[in-house]
């Protein structure tokens, strides 16, 4: 039986799958490989880069269209040598032999350790690929994955040669006809140490010679219902419509996400494993809790970069609702590339599971050491009392703020982080968190959603406003959003958060609490 991949290619035999070439910009690709030219395909990890670029190469090796010889190298291979040139080249070049000997066709010439003993590693993968060349009885189209796997001067290097190998074939010389790079990011972006950076003369791309970058699109939401479409017409597990609705919705269809939340709703969810019953909107909610708990591959990657100064740069403003940021275009487009924000405008987190699991992770130790009174205060009958519990952790904010939020490194996110820790604490009693950020807005929302009797929920509305204008002109936005999120969610209360940052007020200035009214729904302002 077939499952939804996780990790690594995608085999249709093995998976469930979407066409691989399906994604790819196929006519644009062969004209360019016609025209003899060398491009970039891109996209974050997950996505399917690797299950493309074998697919493309068994295109291009088969049928009408083989009328070159395509070799796919994976240079993750290089990634142990670190900056030992020399052991990253020869490793490549040996990857480049055997992937070229798997489909069959004759190994290059010249093996990398021959190379290496008379040649300089600055200069041996030009050379490799020149004798290659002019021996290939077919004219040589090589992708090559995970380039920028590669350690700082070990890619420069490798980069060089390439270029450097492309001009001499203009004039005559032999060299491969076409080079696929393939990675996280364009060439352009790839990321080294200033030091690194500084020996490259002023300016100057270590790969110009790039005709064209590539992005390998995500599933629109006709391939998500098409992929959990192959799972109904082999198990007979049928996906109801509001399911359908959810997956699209949480995941924008990230492959990744959209696969990992599909394994564990159907094949690690006792509920879901039960083929004699429907997937429900719920199956796949208690899927992305499971997914964000474990911190699974693909998260669990993603958490490492949160701590990159160029993601907090751009994460923060994001998290916060601020107006500005102060993060550069170069920092923007990194971060995009890692799919962790939207390919379109406005800048926001890229999908609701990143909403939910970007916070998390960010306070999971400061909520993981929050005291027992800062629990949720749950009554006899199991509701949930909202208010006792915010006048708990305002009075845990006054006497712990300056030393909790040097747990961050999130600057103006800190105090929104924190009582998002303190918040997620209903997830202990079975309820849920729903965050939304207002990105120009300052501000952030929280639904609190909590169950009652009969399967009905309770929902609470909080929304944090970091206080930057006025008092008054503050608490006026802020009630007119508060009631408005209130009225869309149809929230049973409401509570507007003010954090008020300034080293002059006192804290007793800063600590009030008052009731309100706006448009008819009663919100409870907290200042802290």
């Amino acid at each position: 039986m077939r499952v939804f991949k996780t990790s690594g290619p995608v085999y249709p035999d093995r998976h469930y799958a979407v066409p691989p070439l399906s994604r790819l910009a196929l006519d644009d690709i062969a004209s360019l490989i016609r025209r003899e030219e060398y491009f970039v395909l891109r996209a974050p990890r997950q996505t399917g880069k690797t299950t493309a670029l074998l697919a493309l190469r068994d295109r291009l090796n088969e049928g009408a269209a083989g009328e070159v010889c395509c070799v796919y190298a994976d240079f993750r291979v290089g990634h142990a040598a670190g900056e030992d040139i020399e052991r990253a080249m020869r490793a490549v070049m040996d990857e480049l032999s055997e992937r070229t000997s798997a489909l069959g066709e004759a190994p290059p010439p010249l093996t990398g350790e021959d190379l290496l003993a008379e040649t300089s590693p600055y200069t041996a993968l030009e050379k490799f690929l020149a004798e290659w060349a002019k021996v290939s009885s077919r004219p040589l189209v090589l992708l090559l994955d995970e380039v920028d796997a590669l350690a700082n001067d070990t890619l420069l290097s490798m980069l060089r040669q390439l270029r450097s190998g492309y001009i001499y074939r203009v004039g005559g010389d032999p060299f491969p006809q076409s080079v696929v790079l393939c990675g996280l990011r364009d060439v352009r972006e790839y990321r080294m140490p200033p030091e690194v950076a500084a020996r490259a003369p002023a300016g100057q791309v270590p790969f110009n010679i790039v005709s064209k970058s590539f992005r390998l699109r995500d599933f629109d939401e006709a391939e998500v219902r098409a992929l959990l479409a192959r799972h109904t017409e082999e198990t007979g597990q049928p996906f109801e419509l509001d399911a359908l609705d959810a997956m699209w919705e949480q995941t924008q269809g990230q492959p990744g996400l959209v696969n990992a939340l599909a394994y564990e709703t159907c094949f690690e969810n006792e509920a879901g494993r039960d083929r004699s019953r429907p997937i429900t909107a719920e199956d796949i909610l208690a899927a992305r809790e499971a997914l964000i708990l474990r911190r699974g591959p693909h998260l669990g990657r993603l958490a490492a970069k949160l701590r990159d100064d160029c993601v907090r740069r751009v994460l923060e403003p994001v998290l916060t609702g601020a107006s500005v940021g102060d993060f550069t275009a170069e920092d923007h487009d990194y971060v995009r590339d890692l799919g962790l924000i939207a390919r379109d405008g406005p800048t926001r987190l890229a999908n609701p599971i990143y909403r939910e699991f970007v916070p998390r992770e960010l306070m999971r130790t400061a909520q993981a050491s929050l005291p027992p009174e800062t629990r949720w205060s749950v009554t006899g009958d199991g509701t949930l009392e909202v208010e006792e519990s915010l006048s708990r952790f305002q009075e845990y904010f006054r006497q712990h703020s300056e030393h909790r939020v040097e747990m961050f490194d999130y600057g103006e996110a800190e105090p929104h982080l924190l009582l998002q820790a303190f918040c997620q604490r209903i997830a202990d009693g079975g309820g849920r968190v729903e965050r939304e950020y207002g990105f120009w807005r300052h501000r952030a929302d929280l639904l609190l959603e909590w169950p009652r009797d009969e399967g009905r929920r309770d929902r609470f509305v909080v929304e944090c406003r970091v206080l930057r204008k006025s008092r008054e002109t503050t608490e006026r936005e802020g009630l007119e959003q508060t009631a408005a999120y209130m009225d869309r969610n149809g929230a049973t209360a409401g509570h507007l958060v003010v954090f008020d940052r300034s080293e002059e007020r006192s804290w007793a200035e800063k600590i009030y609490r008052r009731e309100a009214e706006q448009d008819g729904f009663p919100i409870t302002i907290w200042g802290m």
